[in-house]
């Protein structure tokens, strides 16, 4: 019984760090289009922006756990707005990183993703970001939240378990894609409110008081980490 568990597990941990090969050339283009048409059209982003949400505030949770704070719990809102509260120190470094997590963690999380599929990891991102997923929803505290985020970490689960190696690749390099080109898109959706006088207690007007550097300063580190990691993630998911 004991050899056969072992067996099982060795020959499942090959499976999730192995390689997989590339999908082909067009496949990887027909996903960043299908990323596209969910990211571009504005009635769509509504509700795809959700998925981009998640990334946000769940990048707020890991780097304040990271920098020693402690998470109280996230909220996921039907309006694709979310909360992330956290007790610590309220100034230095670690709320600093912390407040600047949000809007860098989709596209810095998309770059990490093409990175491993530029290596063939195409199983272990599934598996990994699955993981995440069920980690987080410990620390959702809203039901809309939990619906939002079972239902994401289903769609993982099941692809990762019963879909077969065309189909993972396809999925997995759709959601890189959606990553890196819906990771874009907040931060101009933010100074665009702002320009409007809105968004007033935003992550940049946060971090500007934190640092007393312009939020206008942090809005072109959003915009920069943003654009780098879509170039960056681009290169990787087409080169060949």
């Amino acid at each position: 019984m004991d050899s056969t568990a072992a067996t099982s597990l060795a020959s499942l941990w090959d499976q999730v760090s192995g390689t997989q090969p590339d999908p082909d050339l067009w496949v990887v283009i027909a996903t960043m289009v299908a990323a596209l048409a969910v990211i571009v059209p504005h009635g769509v982003w509504r509700v795809s922006r959700n998925a981009i949400t998640i990334a946000h505030e769940g990048g707020h949770g890991l780097v304040a756990l990271l920098t020693g704070r402690s998470l109280s719990g996230i909220r996921l809102h039907s309006d694709t707005s979310g909360l992330t509260v956290s007790r610590g120190k309220p100034t230095g470094l670690g709320m600093i990183l912390t407040a600047s997590a949000g809007y860098t963690a989709p596209p810095l999380l998309g770059l990490g993703g093409a990175a491993l599929l530029g290596l063939g990891r195409i199983t272990l991102l599934l598996w990994l970001a699955t993981a995440l997923l069920v980690a987080m929803l410990v620390m959702i505290r809203n039901a809309y939240g939990a619906l939002t985020v079972v239902l994401t970490g289903g769609t993982f689960l099941v692809v990762s378990w019963l879909a077969g190696p065309q189909v993972q690749a396809a999925f997995a390099y759709a959601v890189v894609w959606f990553l890196l080109l819906g990771g874009v898109r907040p931060a101009f959706e933010l100074q665009a409110k702002r320009s409007r006088g809105g968004a007033g207690d935003s992550d940049a007007d946060q971090l500007s008081r934190l640092t007393h550097v312009p939020a206008g300063l942090w809005l072109f580190l959003f915009h920069a980490v943003s654009l780098c990691s879509l170039l960056g993630g681009g290169r990787w998911l087409l080169g060949r």
